[in-house]
């Protein structure tokens, strides 16, 4: 009896370690259709294909035109937008159909994520290995993908009756929405894996933390040049229209609006940004390898610094290249890159979550 209840911890400990395994490799799977469906969502931006569909069916939609009067069907539907009458008039079924299979995947693909992450919920919370306190953090994140689908709704609507495209701010809130969800998902799976280390001090996971909302507010930043098309001018560096600093960066009234509507202004903030996120990158590697050298924590600031560089590097090129979708695609994923590995630093400063035995020896 004695032997049992002492090796009743180990068991419980087996037991927790498991369950945690199971929950945290189908979070990574999820962050793996994550990251493709923003993939395709930027190549549905980048192939101008985002308008294509011209209602929101969240079951129906799922099936595709099947025979040619259900093609032509969807064409009449999307040759009573401006977009088709201001810009691609006498567009023929089969180009339709190029720009209409960009949105079908990406909306097939978003469904595809809600039910990847909704079914395994339920079997791991209906057979108890979801820890208590886990189970609000996992909620929270499916319902932020339900409100990513009403926001793409939402964005895709701004495009279908008085423009030729979606709103750039509903284009950059989508996609920051959903790295904020990347974000979140990375975050809980990294609280899962087992750490070799302890937690980082306080000043290293704020720094760390302060990176992840760098990120993302230069996603946000990103989304806005999407969306106004700036990537497409001005594609010289460091230099930008002849200037470290150009000239008419305010010219819109009122002011505010310059940083949200201007193609110049958007560009030049989005390079401040990218200035940014690099000089604090660096500082936070320099900075965890003179308090915590040789470390985990000191070696993952290195790595981070090591791929804010290579963004920099595909953002710069892409510019110089004048924004072909090959260029911009890799640059847009590599952000999520980034933006998941900061996430995984800064829950790596702060250690991994308790254990649920752990937390049961302790009361």
């Amino acid at each position: 009896m004695a032997a049992i209840s002492a090796a009743a911890p180990f068991v419980a400990r087996d037991r927790d370690l498991y369950n945690r395994a199971l929950v945290r490799g189908w979070l990574y799977v999820v962050l793996l259709v994550l990251f493709a469906l923003v993939l395709v969502g930027g190549a549905t931006r980048l192939t101008d294909s985002g308008l294509s569909i011209t209602e929101w069916k969240p079951i129906h939609g799922v099936i595709p035109p099947l025979n040619d009067a259900e093609w032509q069907e969807e064409f009449q539907l999307y040759q009573q937008i401006p977009q088709y009458a201001e810009l691609n008039k006498g567009m023929s079924i089969e180009a339709f159909k190029s720009i209409f299979w960009w949105e079908w995947a990406h909306r097939i693909l978003a469904r595809s994520v809600g039910l990847v992450f909704a079914l395994p919920l339920l079997f791991f919370w209906a057979t108890r290995r979801i820890e208590r306190g886990l189970g609000p953090k996992l909620a929270g994140i499916l319902l932020l993908g339900g409100l990513q689908g009403a926001i793409g709704w939402w964005m895709v609507a701004s495009g279908l009756v008085d423009r030729v495209s979606v709103s750039q701010y509903r284009l950059a809130t989508h996609l920051t929405l959903a790295a904020l969800i990347f974000t979140a998902t990375m975050v809980v799976a990294r609280g899962l894996a087992p750490h070799s280390e302890p937690a980082a001090d306080r000043s290293t996971q704020r720094l760390a933390g302060f990176i992840v909302l760098l990120a993302l507010i230069q996603i946000y930043l990103g989304g806005l040049v999407a969306g106004l098309d700036a990537g497409l001018s001005y594609n010289t560096w460091p230099l930008m229209d002849g200037k470290l600093i150009p000239g008419d960066l305010l010219i819109i009234e009122p002011a505010w609006r310059n940083f949200f509507e201007s193609p110049k202004t958007v560009q030049f903030v989005h390079r401040l940004g990218a200035y940014t996120v690099f000089a604090v990158a660096l500082w936070h590697m320099i900075a965890t390898r003179m308090r915590l050298s040789g470390s985990t924590h000191a070696r993952r600031a290195t790595l981070l610094f090591l791929l804010v560089l290579v963004q920099a590097s595909i953002g710069i090129g892409t510019l110089l290249m004048q924004v072909p979708l090959h260029m911009a695609l890799t640059h847009q994923g590599f952000a999520l890159v980034v933006l998941g590995f900061a996430a995984a630093h800064w829950r790596g400063t702060k250690g991994a979550y308790p254990l649920p035995h752990e937390i049961a020896l302790r009361n």
